[in-house]
């Protein structure tokens, strides 16, 4: 197969996400990606690496620990979800996607693999949408010779598909409340999802946590073994300062005293949070015979690069994109439009799929806005942009329905001055959508 040919029949497996209502044959379990792996040869174990879980600030971990990696000089993997613009964003090695080529022929040779393993009746159900981009990922690291990988979780941990792999570090990141219907309608019930990924022995990074999902994670830790680095409680940030809402900050290293200069290019106050859990991955890393040095992390951290979390597109007006898709990123964006917007006028173009808490997310988001933009992206997912009024216009001082997205944003531009800010958010889908069109827009601009 080509490339779009293996986008076709990749996509026709279903939604993204391994769930049990994805389609009448798929099942959430471990099972299809372990015999994947096996018939691959394992070459999730012909790496190291580093497996991170949690709500939020997961993919920005990633993206920190990425790049301190590369900077010292260790060839990387980095596995993240879901993409934005293009599916070949979610696997790298050094920083570059995958190349349409090379994700035609690794999908055409596992598909083939897979056939033959229903046929012997290996498998009882063909593998899901992300388990097979999982596999593909797990063998392009491989051929590549990938040193050390990075691997995202992508929903919950213990049944994740990526949950095969025993990294040198676990990770989990902020735990809140999203996909509950998957992980369970407490806190508790989803920290044990996310503690799921701890493995024997394995030191685990954990990032500030609420007291009753710390508790299942330490639990869970100390039955395995495995000793658990507290990010925020074993460095110490002074001297905290924002340049275009960028995080500056001295991190002290409680134990050694080592001292970091963290100056991260992602906008946001909870990016430190993110910072200081790379920084302790780098650390556990070390301690595990990985040379990095300290100007490795200064410098990976100012180098990381992580699209569609408070991405600024442009000035005058202003235009960001941020996908806060649950309550726990909603309340990160106020933070940042209360410290950096006060006083500007702000206009929200919001979009949302039907499994998210809309009514908490609008309420936490929509008074900081003169104006509110209902749309939707083109997705089956997503939640009409009229049906989206119904359900949180009472939190908008003002709002609109524009269904069309892009018309939704050339309004929103229309509208604005200079001085004016537009944020577009909600959904990752209706990021990437927006991220692609306004690029396309730039380039007929520039010619």
């Amino acid at each position: 197969m080509n490339y779009a040919e293996s986008l076709k029949y990749l996509f026709s497996l279903g939604r993204e996400l391994a769930a049990p209502t994805q389609a009448a044959a798929a099942k959430f379990d471990l099972e299809n990606i372990s015999t994947l792996a096996e018939a691959l040869g394992h070459p999730e174990k012909k790496y190291r690496s580093v497996h991170i879980a949690g709500t939020n600030g997961k993919g920005s971990t990633a993206a920190f620990t990425e790049s301190i990696l590369r900077t010292a000089g260790i060839k990387t993997g980095l596995y993240t979800s879901p993409h934005l613009e293009r599916i070949n964003e979610r696997i790298r090695v050094n920083g570059e996607e995958i190349s349409d080529a090379d994700f035609a022929e690794s999908f055409t040779k596992i598909q083939a693999l897979i056939e033959g393993l229903l046929a012997q009746g290996k498998l009882r159900a063909h593998p899901t949408f992300f388990e097979v981009v999982t596999a593909l990922a797990f063998g392009h690291f491989a051929l590549a010779g990938v040193r050390l990988a990075i691997f995202e979780v992508g929903l919950g941990g213990r049944l994740d598909a990526t949950n095969i792999v025993t990294p040198d570090v676990s990770v989990i990141t902020r735990i809140d409340f999203d996909h509950e219907n998957f992980l369970g309608h407490s806190l508790t019930e989803i920290a044990a999802e996310k503690a799921g990924i701890i493995k024997t022995g394995v030191p685990v990074v954990l990032a500030k946590q609420r007291p009753e999902a710390r508790d299942v994670i330490l639990k869970r830790a100390a039955e395995l073994g495995a000793v658990v680095h507290e990010s925020e409680k074993e460095h110490v940030a002074e001297v905290v300062a924002f340049v275009d809402g960028c995080v500056r900050a001295d991190v002290a290293e409680v134990k050694s005293g080592a001292r970091f200069r963290v100056a991260p290019n992602l906008r946001g106050r909870f990016q430190l949070g993110n910072a200081m859990n790379a920084i302790a991955v780098a650390e556990m890393l070390r301690l595990r015979g990985g040379v990095i040095s300290d100007a490795a992390i200064e410098q990976g951290i100012a180098n990381a690069v992580w699209p569609g979390r408070i991405e600024k597109l442009q000035s005058g007006p202003d235009v960001y994109l941020d996908g806060a898709h649950n309550p726990s990123a909603a309340r990160e964006l106020a933070d940042f439009l209360t410290e950096n917007f006060a006083g500007r006028k702000v206009t929200l173009l919001f979009a949302a799929m039907r499994d998210k808490a809309v009514d908490e997310i609008a309420g936490i988001l929509f008074p900081h806005a003169a104006e509110v933009i209902f749309t939707q992206p083109k997705i089956s997912r997503a939640i009409s942009a009229a049906q989206l009024a119904d359900m949180g216009a009472e939190y908008a001082s003002r709002f609109r329905v524009i269904p069309n997205a892009e018309t939704a944003y050339e309004e929103a531009l229309a509208c604005a001055t200079p001085d004016h800010a537009i944020f577009i958010t909600g959904s990752l889908y209706l990021v990437g959508e927006l991220r692609q069109y306004w690029k396309a827009r730039s380039h007929f601009a520039a010619r």
